[in-house]
């Protein structure tokens, strides 16, 4: 990918870029809308990913484009939140890499010429966003010459998501993006910003993780999301806490709360955090068959809790089940997306063959089966010779 973005950047902007920067988007094993409520979660970072190839610029411009959109975008890098200036939806991509030069521009970065390549598809609930996002911020900060740490740069690409894009997500997305390691899950306290490398190799233990596009596309931004974060801090504010993550007693919270979804919403958090850790047990003692019991459990409670599966994930859940595969959930913030399988190697074929026949049978489009190996996180690709 790299020669052909370097040519790409070439052509459309008349000089060779000073580099070329890929970041990875994410799966997350476990632990799902437990980020913006202080809790735990653990992705990791797959192969696929955004790449971008970017020359600096001193004129206080952005200019930014994609070899998978048509529309190019130039703005300045010290305008206002992009969501206020009210883009059309053409326009819609570019506002992830606009706003992150729009937040990097208070540490010191400036403007920059960039062009997107992607192998990531948008839609499949992989993080696409932040991808985009962590590769525009490592671009930005060595053409300026900014050292910002890691986990710092992760929070200010999930700022630039919550106050450019208007989207209010967690920290895990970029966190993945920028700290994962291969052969590796990430446990993250999403309060305190600590994390852990995990160990998870599942070739090693004769298993196979399928991650199962079911071209179900979804928009975070449409208001579910939204609506579910607004549920959880409404609850945490009733039971007297900073956020749900510091639920103790469950049985005691859910007897003080009237409203049966608010106590559907806080069941899901609470279990979901002693999952994660419980799954980082299983997966420290190598013991990644019994993780499979952890996916299932994940699944039930986003569905019937939290409220946030579809159809098709559903669907491939439990046809893979019925097909011999160990566990699988929904991942993402849902209502469309992907769904993680863990199955013994020597199943994957019949779980695969499985789930293609249940969608046939329902006349939905056929799904996607996509790389699922632990990969490194955000990294420079490549520098020009100076």
């Amino acid at each position: 990918m790299t020669e052909g973005i370097t040519e790409a950047f070439t052509r459309a902007f008349g000089r060779a870029p000073d580099g070329v920067w890929r970041a990875p988007g994410r799966v997350n094993l476990i632990g799902e809308h437990t980020d913006y409520n202080d809790g735990f979660v653990l992705p990791f970072a797959p192969s696929l990913g955004v790449s971008v190839a970017a020359a600096r610029r001193d004129d206080g411009v952005i200019e930014v484009r994609s070899r998978q959109a048509a529309t190019a975008v130039a703005a300045p890098v010290d305008g206002p939140p992009v969501v206020s200036e009210g883009w059309p939806a053409e326009r819609g991509w570019a506002a992830y890499p606009v706003g992150v030069a729009r937040v990097l521009r208070e540490h010191g970065t400036g403007g920059a010429s960039l062009l997107f390549d992607s192998d990531l598809p948008q839609g499949a609930g992989l993080s696409s966003s932040a991808a985009l996002e962590c590769a525009t911020a490592l671009a930005l900060c060595e053409l300026h010459g900014v050292e910002i740490d890691r986990p710092a740069l992760a929070r200010l690409t999930q700022r630039a998501e919550n106050e450019q894009v208007g989207m209010p997500c967690g920290l895990m997305d970029q966190s993945a993006s920028l700290l994962c390691t291969a052969g590796h899950a990430l446990m993250l306290d999403c309060r305190s910003g600590l994390s852990a490398q995990v160990p998870f190799d599942p070739a090693a233990a004769g298993l196979t993780l399928l991650v199962v596009d079911t071209r179900a596309s979804h928009a975070l931004t449409s208001g579910e999301y939204g609506r579910r974060r607004a549920e959880c801090e409404e609850a945490a504010a009733l039971l007297g806490v900073d956020a749900l993550r510091d639920v103790k007693d469950l049985a005691g919270a859910l007897a003080r709360l009237r409203d049966p979804v608010l106590r559907r919403r806080v069941q899901h958090v609470v279990t979901e955090n002693h999952r994660v850790e419980a799954s980082v047990g299983l997966l420290r003692a190598g013991a990644l068959p019994e993780f499979g019991g952890m996916l299932n459990a994940s699944h039930l409670s986003l569905r019937d809790q939290f409220e946030v599966s579809w159809p098709e994930a559903d669907v491939t859940v439990d046809t893979a089940l019925r097909a011999g595969a160990r566990g699988g959930r929904m991942v993402g913030g849902g209502f469309g997306g992907s769904v993680i399988v863990l199955t013994a190697a020597s199943r994957a074929g019949q779980v695969r063959e499985a789930i293609i026949a249940a969608y046939a049978g329902r006349g939905w489009t056929p799904p996607e089966f996509l790389e699922a190996v632990p990969s490194d996180g955000a990294r420079c690709v490549s520098r020009a010779r100076p």
